[in-house]
């Protein structure tokens, strides 16, 4: 049984068999998006089966919450993921810690999460890029270049890759590592 937070995504599903996978996101709108394009992608109705044949439409739910607290029982899943919603919790630790406790014993919790850039002149170059290409695009495209500027801001804002470690070891996490991807744009933390 997995489960995680941000849950517009809906589409790691397929990923984890057999058993239930549960996406979760604080805001019913992202959680309706989820399920929108989980139907798409053929894992959730009346004909959508595994490759052994079970229905998955009961293997997949949707559940409004918090990553800070969320419903369920202590160590009930397998495996805990988070994309790109820890840097918009309000408590990153309590989050850090509500997964923790969530997990069964040898569970494994994976984050992936915009992050920091490791490597000159990359990262001279993504400055450049993240300050000026993506609010004007955001306005261009959305109308809306404030809410790209805060996913500039919070990208920013969120700890570096070590002290994301750090934060993991507080709360109790145990052979805790990252790995970048383009070079730190993105990391996975595990």
């Amino acid at each position: 049984r997995g489960g995680g937070g941000g849950g517009g995504g809906g589409g790691r599903a397929r990923d984890f068999d057999p058993g239930r996978v549960i996406v979760s996101d604080i805001n019913p709108a992202m959680l309706a998006e989820g399920r929108k394009r989980a139907r798409g992608r053929g894992l959730m109705g009346l004909n959508a089966v595994d490759a052994k044949g079970d229905a998955l439409l009961a293997k997949l739910e949707f559940v409004e919450g918090n990553a800070e607290s969320l419903p369920f029982e202590d160590a009930s899943v397998d495996v805990y993921t988070i994309a790109f919603g820890l840097r918009n919790v309000t408590n990153a630790k309590a989050a850090l810690r509500d997964a923790l406790r969530l997990l069964k014993p040898g569970g494994r919790f994976m984050c992936l999460e915009f992050s920091h850039v490791t490597q000159e002149p990359l990262r001279s170059m993504y400055d450049l890029y993240s300050f000026n290409v993506i609010p004007a695009l955001g306005e261009l495209v959305a109308k809306d270049e404030a809410s790209y500027r805060y996913l500039v801001e919070s990208i920013r804002k969120f700890p570096k890759q070590r002290e994301l470690e750090d934060m993991m070891r507080d709360v109790g996490f145990k052979s805790v590592s990252h790995d970048n991807l383009t070079g730190g744009v993105v990391a996975i933390h595990e």
